[in-house]
């Protein structure tokens, strides 16, 4: 559940089967005067550009039924509510759903064209907001995925330094000393600083060198988590360690990066 706010008006958005259904019920308070969704449901181009809009998405609609509906359209009669239509045609652009967030939805696409009956303008707004919202969505799904590819092989690298490079008998503050220089090891290799220099480059910035790397740096990092791991394992020396650890990374970030690096190689 989403909200977006547009002319001053807070408006719903959910998800049904991985697609965004925008709440009319929401948006028709924008609307001046006495209106009812019914009264949009039952225009004759209202129904011509749902009926069009499921013929191209929706293989289980009811075309024979839709059609005897779409006839009546335009009579003073008739009248439909989306549940009966729904019920009648198998629509999935429309969904009346109950509850604590209760109310007419459509697909982002149909609500579009509901907005332009409320006014153009509020239909420019809505659409505007609506690419916010996709913007900061995926802004929160990038945050996400650095996380996740930050965790990946943290706990191998860890293990490897605990179990070969940490005395038995020693304190917390001198284990963590040799987790923090194995962690700049990394941080060197890959970024070309340890994490204190990169502080004192950046007073002003939150956070650590890792919460600014790109996707592509956090994925080399996860590697070379797991090389130094294997690389502690084998005894190698650090200082071995950090070249060959530079020289891997050069070569995955061009790679990753399909393009050349302008990353020096440590002596």
């Amino acid at each position: 559940m989403a909200k977006i706010t547009v002319k001053d008006t807070e408006v719903n958005v959910v998800k049904v089967n991985g697609e965004d259904y925008i709440c009319l019920t929401d948006m028709i308070r924008a609307k001046d005067g006495d209106f009812f969704i019914t009264d949009w449901l039952r225009n004759r181009n209202t129904l011509e550009f749902i009926g069009i809009w499921e013929k191209v998405y929706n293989p289980n609609f009811n075309y024979g039924e839709f059609a005897t509906i779409r006839n009546q359209a335009g009579l003073n009669s008739f009248k439909i509510s989306v549940k009966e239509f729904v019920a009648r045609t198998n629509a999935v652009s429309l969904q009346a759903k109950a509850g604590r967030y209760g109310g007419t939805y459509a697909h982002k696409d149909i609500a579009f064209e509901f907005a332009m009956w409320i006014s153009p303008e509020f239909k420019v707004y809505i659409v505007k907001e609506f690419q916010r919202l996709k913007e900061e969505e995926q802004r929160l799904i990038g945050w996400s995925a650095k996380r996740e590819l930050s965790k990946i092989n943290y706990r191998i690298h860890t293990d490897a330094i605990k179990h070969n490079l940490i005395p038995a008998e020693i304190t917390k503050t001198q284990a963590s000393i040799i987790y923090a220089n194995e962690a700049d090891v990394l941080n060197v290799a890959i970024f070309g600083m340890t994490a204190k220099q990169w502080r004192d480059a950046n007073p002003d910035l939150k956070g650590n060198i890792r919460d600014y790397a790109s996707i592509n740096e956090l994925i080399c990092l996860s590697n070379m988590e797991n090389l130094n791991a294997v690389f502690i394992e084998q005894e190698m020396p650090q200082s071995e360690r950090l070249i060959k650890l530079n020289r891997i990374a050069i070569h995955q970030m061009s790679v990753l990066e399909n393009g050349d690096d302008n990353r020096k190689l440590l002596k």
